[in-house]
């Protein structure tokens, strides 16, 4: 899986000498920004603890910038804090996917539905953008860049929505099961990747044409499937335990 964390102990940016709250919050930023996707690529194991000083080794900075962000990623659901003993991934069972998603389903059926009747020309534009640079991933199969973009994707389909209420509802459940959301594409039961490139094919289709009950559907859809690969993902380690020797 590829990772935008170094190798290497290099600063993320040089230190600011003269202080300055848009250099730090730029850093700050940097640094959620970097260990969120190390997290969510499934670089450290579900249930595992966080290892502070390999990642302050890794990101080039010191334990507090760290925790800082670690704050952050409690926050989204990413990662559990201990009290007195650093943080842990959080590890999700299958009763935990099934409901989150589920939500998250509904959450996606609605904002379809809505923005199909507030959405511009423009973003209709933007997100058609966006769509062809997934789908540039796809081809170059490079997972990280085709996640990102898919993220915003759907958070630009839920902004359309106009409605802060679900669009706050939806960050806060989209943080929980990012993770999963992400290691569902490698799913080996089926060609959960290339079905997904062709759910955003109907996906892009409907909002095009503001059809909101078909896109509604489609979005409902499209969850349920990834629920089924994620589940699929997360059972996959145990049945090859089961049948080794």
């Amino acid at each position: 899986m590829k990772s935008t964390i170094p190798d290497t102990g290099v600063p993320i940016a040089p230190s600011a000498a003269n202080g300055g709250d848009r250099q730090e919050a730029s850093l700050h930023g940097e640094i959620l920004l970097r260990l969120r996707d190390y997290v969510v690529e499934g670089n450290i194991p579900d249930g595992a603890r966080v290892p502070e000083r390999q990642l302050c080794e890794m990101l080039g900075i010191s334990r507090t910038p760290l925790r800082e962000a670690l704050k952050v990623l409690a926050a989204e659901g990413l990662i559990e804090l201990l009290p007195n003993r650093g943080a842990r991934v959080r590890q999700l069972s299958q009763r935990d996917l099934e409901e989150l998603f589920d939500i998250m389903a509904g959450l996606e059926s609605l904002a379809g539905r809505l923005a199909c009747e507030a959405i511009t020309d423009a973003e209709i534009a933007a997100i058609e953008q966006l769509h062809y640079e997934m789908y540039g991933h796809y081809l170059h199969r490079d997972m990280h860049g085709y996640f990102q973009v898919n993220q915003r994707i759907h958070e630009s389909i839920v902004a359309a929505a106009r409605n802060e209420t679900l669009k706050t509802a939806y960050a806060n459940f989209a943080g929980r099961i990012r993770r999963v959301r992400y290691s569902a594409n490698f799913a080996r039961k089926r060609q959960r990747w290339a079905e997904a490139m062709r759910e955003h094919e109907a996906i892009l289709d409907a909002l095009r044409r503001r059809a909101g009950s078909e896109l509604s559907d489609i979005l409902f859809q499209h969850l349920r499937n990834k629920r089924a690969a994620a589940i699929e993902h997360l059972t996959e380690p145990q049945e090859g335990a089961s049948a080794a020797p």
